[in-house]
């Protein structure tokens, strides 16, 4: 099976960072969250990834075609002219990079790359922003088993701010960040059918908008509940957060 994963925004929100690089390319201990995602995936058995690319692009680019460099020591001989990469480290990856425009929408980058997904019964697709120890190998066997067009993770979205243990007036304690109201949101970690992607008009059209609302009108879109761990990483606080997981050495999304 194949993952296609986005890849090309602006990043708009976390610009301390993506002045620089692609938001996915943005590093967590050292290595880029898309890396993260994609390990993810491999975990469940998934190694065949297609990359939405668009806003400096061409990093994510360099950062495979280089990947051996990132990865592994590597002894350069000037006088030489050679270059020796020491205890080499592969990954069971293959990985398509695609262009799919730097202004198209959500939808238009997931049009774009349908060549790459002719003849797939399914497919998984999700934001190259986010992690979570989600059960994918779990979701795809969900997908299967109801037989709709789409399946789209929901997730409790976690709380942004700790809460106060209130008696009336007398603060007992405190509850550090609580996760929201109860109500599920879309937290990406698709599996979908190729025929969805008829329902994508052009570069304009945004994933999140007519298909997806389209698809839950008519009944084919189906929820996988997912209760443990999920974080995108919008902001520069949410980027912190997930490197001193990271760093504490119980990072929840580490699965593999």
């Amino acid at each position: 099976m194949k993952a296609v994963i986005l890849a090309g925004g602006l990043g708009t929100r976390i610009s301390e960072e993506t002045h620089l690089k692609p938001k996915p390319m943005i590093e967590i201990g050292g290595k880029p969250i898309l890396w993260h995602i994609l390990k993810m995936y491999s975990a469940h058995g998934v190694n065949d990834f297609v990359i939405c690319c668009g806003y400096k692009g061409y990093i994510i680019k360099e950062y495979f075609a280089n990947y051996f460099l990132h990865m592994s020591d590597v002894t350069f001989d000037m006088a030489n002219n050679r270059m020796e990469v020491h205890h080499k480290h592969a990954e069971p990856w293959k990985v398509t990079l695609v262009d799919t425009g730097d202004d198209s929408m959500t939808g238009g980058r997931l049009k774009r790359v349908a060549d790459y997904l002719r003849g797939e019964e399914a497919f998984c697709f999700t934001y190259g922003d986010g992690v979570s120890d989600v059960d994918i190998g779990a979701s795809i066997a969900f997908h299967h088993r109801h037989g709709k067009l789409a399946t789209v993770t929901a997730v409790q979205p976690p709380g942004r701010y700790g809460a106060l243990n209130m008696r009336g007036a007398v603060v007992q304690g405190f509850t550090e960040k609580p996760r929201g109201d109860g109500g599920l949101i879309n937290g990406g970690f698709f599996v979908l059918s190729p025929q969805v992607l008829g329902r994508i008009a052009d570069d304009h059209t945004s994933w999140e908008q007519e298909p997806l609302t389209g698809l839950a009108a008519e009944g084919q879109l189906m929820a996988f509940e997912h209760t443990g761990f999920w974080q995108p990483m919008d902001t520069l606080r949410e980027k912190n957060l997930l490197e001193e997981l990271w760093l504490s050495g119980k990072a929840p999304w580490k699965t593999w």
